[in-house]
């Protein structure tokens, strides 16, 4: 079935399990790489590694916060804001003028030229680099947020055509260089504009409890915090408190929900489910990747009915464990990497098995 061809089907209410497919498919597994990455320059350390993306050369690049505590500043070095790994785990590449990037980079990623794009949840503003670091292009200004006073503390506006609130998720749409916004961390929208930063259109306000408990589409409960385009063309957007991914077409009709819920009501709900979504690399894109950050789980989902079919990882910080996983990505063999916030600061690499 294509999964965009069941626009009918009820929102799907998911609950953790693990079943094949049918009697000839098994579900994806993964298996951590413990030899990946290789260690760092001498001296070098990282602070919270918000994102990570995949080139098309199969590099990996990662977001590196460079928020270092006291103490390691004595003895170490802030690594470069953009960390570029070869498929080995071998640093090839890194870069970024701390002055020059937005506040708190989040997340990245790479359009069809192999440029990278960075958004930031400290800022108002996002950018498109060359692969190498040179800055192309800028939307909003620095410092400068899409509210009542252009503060970070000002109302929220939802309708900047040159500014974000404290933006999350990012994506360019292969087809034509169009670039689609999670705006994020302040407003409650979806945001598109050309690849020259025009402004063309957006969708998506502040929902209400009733909304959100009834699964209505194009309204989000809190953080706005991934976007990602299917080979079939349609937006899948991460509403995180709102446990869902919402699912629509690329001018912002609602198509269906895709829920994230896993059955654990005393853990506190600010935090949500929905935190990051991936495809599978085969052309059908037959499963659906969730990183579920309340959970410090990756679920495993059927693509066309939203089924959960398999989970793996846990709370902590051992091989494989998560500590705030954050978001994840794959390259073109179906290695999934999954990069961490807060006191995890790590990216994980796990090999697919039988992807």
């Amino acid at each position: 079935m294509n999964p965009e061809s069941i626009e009918a089907l009820p929102s799907v209410s998911t609950v953790m399990q693990t079943v094949p497919l049918d009697g000839t498919h098994r579900v994806p597994r993964f298996e951590i790489d413990p030899t990946w990455p290789k260690p760092l320059p001498d001296g070098w350390i990282t602070g919270q590694l918000a994102g990570v993306c995949v080139d098309h050369d199969d590099n990996i690049i990662v977001t590196n916060r460079g928020d270092i505590t006291k103490e390691e500043e004595e003895t170490c070095t802030k690594a470069p804001a953009v960390l570029i790994f070869d498929s080995a785990g071998s640093l090839i590449d890194s870069w970024g003028d701390w002055e020059l990037l937005p506040r708190t980079v989040h997340s990245c990623c790479v359009d069809a030229d192999n440029n990278v794009w960075i958004t930031a949840n400290g800022d108002g503003m996002v950018q498109k680099y060359t692969h190498d670091g040179k800055l192309l292009l800028q939307i909003g200004t620095k410092g400068v947020f899409d509210t009542s006073d252009g503060t970070r503390n000002g109302t929220p506006l939802n309708s900047g055509h040159n500014a974000f609130i404290k933006p999350a998720g990012i994506t360019v749409d292969s087809t034509n260089g169009d670039v689609y916004i999670a705006d994020g961390y302040g407003n409650r929208r979806v945001v598109v504009f050309d690849s020259k930063g025009k402004f063309l259109r957006q969708w998506g306000r502040q929902a209400t409890q009733d909304e959100i408990d009834s699964g209505v589409g194009g309204v989000f409960a809190e953080v706005v915090h991934c976007v990602t385009i299917s080979n079939a063309g349609l937006v899948y957007v991460c509403d995180r408190q709102g446990d869902r991914v919402q699912v629509f077409d690329k001018v912002g009709n609602f198509k269906r929900n895709i829920w994230i819920r896993t059955g654990t009501p005393k853990l506190p709900d600010r935090r949500g489910t929905a935190w990051w979504a991936e495809f599978s690399r085969d052309p059908e894109q037959k499963y659906l990747y969730v990183m579920n950050g309340r959970n410090e789980q990756v679920h495993i989902l059927d693509h066309a009915s939203g089924e959960i079919l398999s989970s793996f990882g846990r709370p902590g910080h051992q091989l494989g464990n998560f500590t705030h996983g954050h978001n994840l990505a794959l390259d073109s063999k179906g290695n999934m990497y999954v990069a961490e916030t807060n006191y995890g600061r790590r990216v994980h690499r796990f090999k697919a098995v039988n992807a």
